[in-house]
């Protein structure tokens, strides 16, 4: 099986504050999290590749995939699983030489089939796509319509990701679509306690 399925959990500086990190990715991976991404923007370099490493070990302990976002140099330093780039960060072919032929290379490709044939085309190793519900994370973030992820499931070899405002409500319509995975921030995070942090994981995962 493509390591790019079930349950993909991405962190945020606002719902995961440094101090609520590791437990809140650990219970997200204890609840069936199969891969994990690490995305922060605000944070100093040497914080963010101190955190990145904590976070690759904890991945590496449940046997999930690790991702760091926009940044192809620290997914090398940390010895990350792979990358996720958006259409201005630099481009697959220089993630590319950085991380080499068996690390994974995602790519935002929004609703646009446009954009994730292109990725396709240039080794991308998953297509993202949505957003597909509202979102008080990316509320900026342009929609895409279902028929769309459906579309890319069909045409592309490749694992397709959902992600946008994706919860355990409007989720299994995202998989019955074709989504290999579907990436998860507030249904995830937005809970202050592990516990429920990893009920909802369960519940995420339990849908795959």
């Amino acid at each position: 099986m493509s390591p790019i399925h079930g349950l993909y959990a991405i962190t945020d500086p606002g719902l995961t504050p440094d101090e609520r990190l590791l437990p809140a990715a650990e219970a997200a991976l204890f609840g069936g999290a199969r891969l994990l991404q690490y995305r922060d923007k605000t944070a100093s370099q040497d914080q963010r590749r101190r955190r990145a490493s904590q976070l690759r070990g904890l991945c590496h302990e449940y046997d999930a995939r690790f991702i760091v976002n926009d940044d192809p140099t620290l997914a090398a330093e940390v010895g990350a699983d792979g990358v996720h780039i958006g259409q201005s960060d630099g481009g697959i072919a220089a993630a590319r030489a950085l991380l080499g032929d068996q690390r994974i290379i995602g790519v935002t490709c929004h609703g646009d089939l446009a954009l994730a044939r292109a990725a396709a085309e240039a080794g991308a190793d998953y297509l993202a796509m949505g957003r597909f519900f509202p979102s008080r994370t990316k509320p900026q973030a342009p929609p895409a319509e279902i028929a769309s992820l459906a579309q890319a499931c069909q045409e592309f070899h490749l694992p397709v990701v959902a992600i946008g405002g994706v919860n355990a409500d409007n989720a299994p319509q995202l998989i019955q679509a074709g989504a290999a995975s579907v990436a998860v921030i507030e249904a995830l995070f937005g809970h202050s306690d592990p516990a429920d942090i990893e009920a909802a994981a369960r519940t995420l995962s339990a849908l795959f």
